[in-house]
């Protein structure tokens, strides 16, 4: 798609576990290779491991073998810690639950990554209120999480992955728990935002429609990711 390095990396990745004297392997030898700018969507019927594969992407967890690298940075090779602060710089997720915190507003749930990044207060609150306006939220930043609907706390939780412009969002059935219309309306304001915001977008959905809006799919089959 273009000649820069790949923003995501995943080169013999593999990841079994282990249940009392059972191994159970999820997926098998797995090579991707995303680069700037480019929308994927990866399916796969249920129990196919595609959360598990976003997780390992994500640095969320490691691998049995392989290696993930996130902008150039092998994922294994550094400190929790240190994978630490490069996932909240580097990546967004954005989950089928929402998963805001229930005790704070949209605006502060939103606002947290920048926080925790380093940035002031008055530089992330005016961030966190710039991206709530861009998903139709500007008249709902004091509402906590239980004064929202399910459309609207989802809005939340994917401004809050892009408030730290990161390189990659990781999306893991973001529209699994709303209706098919705000499903919809969800969807093209996170690619809206995609595009302003020129981030690489990953996505893993059941939904077909969904995936054909993308620029690549990709289908996880045993163990095995290939090319649709």
């Amino acid at each position: 798609m273009n000649n820069q390095p790949p923003v995501l990396q995943a080169h013999g990745l593999s990841k079994t576990f282990h249940d009392g004297k059972l191994n159970v392997s999820v997926l098998n030898n797995i090579d991707l290779e995303i680069r700037h700018g480019e929308k994927i969507a990866i399916i796969g019927t249920s129990g196919s491991g595609k959360s598990t594969l976003l997780h390992l992407l994500g640095g969320l967890d490691l691998p049995t073998t392989g290696e993930v690298r996130i902008q150039g940075e092998q994922m294994s090779k550094l400190s929790d810690k240190a994978r630490g602060v490069l996932r909240n710089k580097a990546v967004g997720m954005v989950y089928q639950f929402h998963h805001l915190l229930p005790e704070f507003t949209a605006l502060e749930n939103v606002a947290l990554p920048r926080l925790i990044q380093g940035a002031n207060v008055g530089e992330a609150i005016q961030q966190a209120e710039a991206l709530l306006g861009k998903v139709g939220l500007a008249q709902r930043v004091e509402h906590k999480p239980s004064e929202l609907s399910g459309g609207e706390r989802q809005r939340a939780a994917i401004a809050r992955a892009l408030v730290n412009h990161p390189a990659v969002v990781l999306a893991d059935e973001p529209t699994g728990n709303l209706d098919t219309q705000t499903a919809n309306n969800v969807w093209q304001q996170m690619l809206k935002l995609n595009s302003e915001l020129g981030t690489t977008l990953v996505v893993v959905t059941h939904d077909q429609q969904l995936a054909r809006q993308m620029d690549k799919i990709y289908v996880l089959e045993n163990g095995s990711l290939t090319v649709q």
